[in-house]
């Protein structure tokens, strides 16, 4: 079968999901139904109506109904996502703890749970509890020891003013102009993911032309954001008015062009350079002075790319580390070397190397 690119399909998520093929997709974002039916009418202090989640899809006969319903779907997305793709599933606290503990029954392995904490949460307006004003999203690999599935860490650090992304992201609901609304001018779906979410999950996890399954699709969100940012997609919903709304919705969003798609890309995924391609293509020759940081300590290079240090031999990162008596040392970052500038790391020799390979 041929994948149902950029399509929003309207049917049952399980049945429509048996009809992909096996391994295709590279990450599923599922945003399931999270059985959170409120036990009678619930008002604001001026006794205007809360807007309660009460649809049809939203109901299950007990836990041990939703429970089957949650394996079963995600059985189906271990079956259609890639040995080197990953899921991302969110829910609150009425859902999220059954979810999780599916999500590992079906062998994925998490690598993350992650709180998105609201920026403006609705209040809560009884006085019996504290405010919810957080969701939880999970982030599995679909198997243990995938060293494959794609994490743009140095992109959510640039995202994140050069400091590591943490696991509590702060980040407002969907409100104003971004809601779907119906044609009545009333908001379309009740648990509208606001975009940005759903911008940092595909960002963070996702290559340009990656295929992105949502088999909750509701009005789009995850569509839209793909869209934006160069990513494919594939939708499920089983209302007809949500596909219709979401389909309206994307063709709206305008994509970026594919040249400003880059991010800050990561060193590791840099091809590998060993120092010894630094001496063969006489950067530094047999008999070079190498520098710690502080001008301290020396070592010469020798021909085959290893160290020399009084009665100390061996690679730029055993040298370093029995001279400073450390468990480890970055050879590339610790060594330097002496220019008309001051000490500069052989960092940078690297990097003229990587340069011509490019």
């Amino acid at each position: 079968m041929t994948l149902p690119i950029d399509e929003v399909i309207v049917g049952d998520c399980i049945e429509e999901m048996s009809r992909l093929p096996e391994r295709s997709v590279d990450l599923v974002f599922a945003d399931p139904p999270y059985n959170l039916q409120l036990g009678g009418e619930l008002l604001r202090p001026d006794n205007s109506r809360v807007d309660a989640v009460d649809e049809d899809w939203d109901r299950f006969a007990s836990f041990e109904a939703y429970d089957e319903f949650t394996t079963a779907w995600l059985a189906a997305c271990r079956r259609v996502l890639k040995d080197d793709g990953a899921l991302w599933v969110i829910g609150s606290y009425h859902n999220i703890f059954r979810v999780g503990r599916a999500v590992q029954d079906q062998r994925f392995w998490i690598l993350n749970d992650i709180v998105w904490r609201k920026a403006n949460p609705m209040p809560n307006f009884k006085g019996t509890r504290f405010s919810n004003a957080h969701e939880t999203l999970i982030w599995a690999a679909k198997m243990r020891g995938a060293r494959r599935y794609a994490f743009n860490y140095d992109a959510m650090k640039m995202a994140n003013d050069e400091i590591q992304m943490r696991s509590d992201w702060s980040l407002p609901i969907c409100s104003g102009e971004e809601r779907v609304k119906d044609e009545t001018g009333a908001k379309a779906h009740p648990t509208q993911k606001p975009e940005a979410l759903l911008h940092r999950v595909l960002l963070a996890s996702t290559q340009p032309g990656d295929v992105v399954l949502d088999p909750f699709f509701g009005v789009g969100t995850t569509g839209a954001a793909a869209r934006r940012l160069g990513r494919r997609f594939i939708g499920i919903e089983r209302e007809a008015r949500y596909a219709e709304l979401a389909r309206e919705r994307i063709a709206k969003v305008i994509p970026a062009a594919p040249e400003d798609l880059e991010v800050t890309g990561s060193k590791k995924a840099e091809p590998r350079v060993p120092f010894g391609q630094i001496v063969e293509a006489g950067l530094l020759s047999p008999g070079d002075v190498l520098w710690c940081p502080k001008g301290k300590r020396q070592a010469k290079v020798r021909p085959d790319g290893s160290l020399s240090a009084g009665d100390l031999t061996g690679s730029i990162h055993k040298v370093g580390a029995m001279l400073e008596r450390a468990p480890a040392c970055n050879g590339w970052t610790y060594w330097h070397i002496r220019t008309d500038r001051g000490f500069q790391p052989i960092d940078v020799l690297r990097a003229q190397i990587r340069a011509q390979m490019s």
